[in-house]
C-alpha cells in the first residue's frame, strides 16, 4: 500500500508504523477524499472559466466586423449576383440595381436591423430609392480610394497614414450638411451568427435617409420631367442637367446685369453725396452677389444636381458668395472713410498740414488692417463651408504637405510685404504727404498700398516703389518733424571778384524774398576753388521743400544777374571781374622768330 502516509495536522510526510492502519481511524480517510474531490472540482470550474473568457475576449476584441444577430430577416436572401462582400462590390451592385430602378433589389445593400420584419418589407425599396438619389445627387464617391478587398485594408495610402493597412468595418464614403449638422453616409461590415461577412449601409445612414431625401433629393420639377430626360448623357450628368446648367447660368447672368443697372439708376438721383459714392462703389460686388445668390437659389429650390457637378459648384458658388459679401463690406467701408477723409483734408502736401498728414496716414493703415481681417474672415469661412480638403483632389495634396507648402510659399512675399506697408503706417517714418527724397529724386508719398508705395515727383511722375524695398532702403523725410528745409546754390566766378560787393546783392535778395525765413541765418560763402573760378555757396532757409525749390532758382538766377551786371560796369579793367575768363597766351612766333 506504500510506505507513506499524509499528516494532516502536522503538514508533513511520516513513516508508516506496522500496524498503524489499524490504529487510524476511517473518518480521517474519508476526509482526505473528500478534499481531493473539492480541489479537483475547484480546478475545473476555474479552468472552464478561464476557457470561457477568452473566447469571450476573442469574440468581442475582433475589430473587423459587427457581430449581429439576426440581418435583415423580414426580406429574402438577395440574390447571388448580388455582391456585397467588399466595399466597391456593395455600391457596384447598389448603383446598378439604382440605375435600373429595380428599388427591391437595391435594398439588400441597406442594414435595416432597426425596422420590424414587416417594415423592412414595405419600407426597405422605398428607403433605397430615397438613398439612391441622395447617393447620386449630393455624394461624389471616390471609386479609386474605395477599397476592394472583405477587410478594406487601405493599400493605396501612404506608410504616413495611421490607418494604412489596418482592416476596417466602417467606411465614410461622404459628408452632407443639413440645416443644423453635418451627417455621415457611411458603410459598415456586419456578419450573422453561421454567416459570412457582408458591406451594407449603416443603420444610421439608413435611419437619416428620410431626412437626406426631404432636403436633398430631386425637386417636383426634376420628378415631372419626361423620363428621357432623366437618364444619363454622360459622366454623372443626366440630360436634363446638361440643359438645365446653362440655363440656371443665364438667368443668374440677367440677376447681375439687373442689379448693375438698378444701382447705377439710383447712384443718378444721389450725385454728388456719400450715397452715390457707396453706390458706385459697391455697383460691381453687388452684381456678383446678384450672380451667385441667384444662382443658389434656383439651384436649391428649382434643380437639384448629380454629385460630380455639386462637386464643382458647390465650392464655387460659396467662394464667389463670400467673396461678393467681403467686396461689398470693403467697398462700403472705403466708401466711408475717402469721404472722411476728403472732408478732412485739403492739400496734405502744405507743411501746415502735420496733423492731416499723420490723420490719413493712420486711416490709410486701419483700412488695410479692416481689408485683411475681412479676407481672412472670408478665407476661413470658405474653408469651413466647402471642406476642400475633401473634395477636388485637395484630399491628397493636403496629406502629402503640398498643398500646405505651395501655399506658404506664395503668401511669403505677400505677407512680408502687408507687414511691412503696417509698419511703415504705425511708425509713420514716411507718411502720406509727406516730402523725400529716393534714390535720388524729390517726391511725395502720394499712397501706401498693401505691396507697393506711389510716390510722386515734383514733375508729376509716379514712381510705384516695392514696400519691401523703400522700407530696406535709406530715404530723406524732409517732412517728418519740420517741413522747413535748408537750401543751397552754387556759383562759380572769377577770382577777382568782389565778395563783399556779392554779399550786399545777396542780402538784398534776402530781405526782398518771402519764401526765405530766417534771414539772419542765410550766408554767402566761398567754399572751394579751381585753376579757372572759386566757387560761393549761398545758404538761405524754405518753409518747405516746394516753395524753397522756387526759391533756390530764384536765389541762383538773381547773383547770376547780379554778378553780370558788376562784371560789365568792370568793363576792360583788370580787377575786379566776376565771370571766369579763358586766358589765353599769344604767342607771336614770327616775331620771335624775328
Amino acid at each position: 500500500m506504500g510506505e507513506l502516509v499524509t499528516d494532516l495536522s502536522a503538514g508533513r510526510s511520516a513513516p508508516r508504523r506496522p500496524g498503524a492502519h489499524r490504529a487510524q481511524p476511517a473518518a480521517h480517510m474519508a476526509f482526505a477524499r473528500l478534499v481531493a474531490l473539492l480541489l479537483a472540482a475547484l480546478a475545473l470550474i476555474a479552468f472552464a472559466g478561464s476557457a470561457q473568457a477568452q473566447g469571450n475576449a476573442a469574440i468581442s476584441s475582433d475589430p473587423y466586423v459587427y457581430k449581429i444577430d439576426t440581418l435583415n430577416g423580414g426580406i429574402a436572401p438577395p440574390p447571388d449576383d448580388f455582391y456585397r462582400d467588399t466595399p466597391q462590390a456593395l455600391m457596384e451592385s447598389f448603383m446598378d440595381a439604382g440605375a435600373e430602378g429595380d428599388w427591391v433589389r437595391a435594398g439588400y445593400a441597406l442594414d435595416m436591423t432597426h425596422l420590424t420584419p414587416a417594415q423592412q418589407r414595405e419600407q426597405g425599396p422605398k428607403l433605397a430609392a430615397m438613398l439612391y438619389d441622395v447617393v447620386r445627387g449630393s455624394v461624389m464617391v471616390n471609386w479609386a480610394a474605395l477599397p476592394d478587398r472583405p477587410d478594406a485594408v487601405d493599400t493605396t495610402s501612404s506608410d504616413k497614414d495611421p490607418m494604412a493597412g489596418t482592416a476596417r468595418r466602417n467606411i465614410r464614403l461622404g459628408r452632407i450638411e443639413t440645416n443644423d449638422r453635418g451627417t455621415s453616409i457611411r458603410i459598415a461590415r456586419l456578419q450573422q451568427d453561421g454567416q459570412d461577412p457582408v458591406w451594407l449601409f449603416a443603420s444610421q445612414t439608413v435611419q437619416n435617409v428620410p431626412a437626406l431625401y426631404r432636403q436633398y433629393g430631386p425637386t417636383q420639377l426634376e420628378r415631372a420631367l419626361p423620363p428621357a430626360l432623366r437618364e444619363q448623357a454622360f459622366w454623372t450628368l443626366a440630360w436634363w442637367e446638361v440643359i438645365a446648367l446653362p440655363l440656371v447660368m443665364l438667368i443668374a447672368f440677367g440677376a447681375a446685369a439687373l442689379t448693375w443697372r438698378a444701382i447705377g439708376d439710383f447712384r443718378s438721383h444721389y450725385s454728388g453725396t456719400i450715397a452715390a459714392r457707396i453706390l458706385n462703389a459697391i455697383r460691381t460686388p453687388a452684381a456678383l452677389f446678384a450672380f451667385a445668390g441667384t444662382f443658389a437659389l434656383v439651384r436649391g429650390m428649382v434643380f437639384t444636381f448629380s454629385g460630380l457637378v455639386n462637386t464643382i459648384l458647390d465650392p464655387l458658388q460659396t467662394l464667389l458668395i463670400v467673396a461678393a459679401i467681403a467686396a461689398v463690406v470693403l467697398s462700403v467701408l472705403e466708401a466711408i472713410l475717402d469721404r472722411v477723409a476728403d472732408s478732412q483734408i485739403d492739400d496734405i502736401s502744405q507743411p501746415d498740414h502735420e496733423r492731416d498728414r499723420n490723420y490719413y496716414t493712420t486711416l490709410s493703415a486701419v483700412r488695410r488692417m479692416a481689408i485683411v481681417i475681412v479676407l481672412l474672415l472670408g478665407i476661413g469661412i470658405v474653408l469651413v463651408q466647402t471642406d476642400l480638403t475633401e473634395t477636388l483632389g485637395f484630399s491628397l495634396l493636403a496629406s502629402a504637405g503640398l498643398f500646405t507648402l505651395v501655399l506658404a510659399f506664395a503668401a511669403r512675399t505677400l505677407l512680408s510685404d502687408i507687414m511691412a506697408s503696417l509698419q511703415i503706417a504705425f511708425a509713420k517714418t514716411a507718411r502720406i504727404g509727406d516730402a523725400v527724397e529716393f534714390e535720388g529724386r524729390w517726391c511725395y508719398v502720394e499712397k501706401i498700398g498693401f505691396t507697393h508705395l506711389r510716390l510722386r515727383t515734383w514733375d508729376g511722375r509716379r514712381i510705384m516703389v516695392p514696400v519691401g524695398e523703400f522700407v530696406q532702403s535709406s530715404f530723406e523725410n524732409w517732412t517728418k518733424e519740420d517741413a522747413s528745409l535748408t537750401m543751397i546754390a552754387h556759383l562759380h566766378l572769377d577770382h577777382r571778384a568782389d565778395i563783399d560787393a556779392l554779399r550786399e546783392d545777396f542780402g538784398e535778395f534776402v530781405e526782398g524774398d518771402e519764401d526765405v525765413i530766417d534771414k539772419d541765418e542765410a550766408k554767402l560763402q566761398v567754399v572751394d576753388h579751381n585753376a579757372s573760378a572759386m566757387v560761393l555757396r549761398m545758404v538761405a532757409n524754405s518753409p518747405d521743400p516746394k516753395r524753397g525749390w522756387a526759391m533756390h532758382c530764384r536765389m541762383r538766377e538773381y547773383m547770376l544777374k547780379a554778378a553780370a551786371a558788376r562784371d560789365a560796369a568792370a568793363g576792360n579793367e583788370p580787377a575786379p571781374a566776376y565771370l571766369p575768363r579763358e586766358r589765353e597766351v599769344r604767342m607771336d612766333l614770327a616775331g620771335n622768330e624775328g
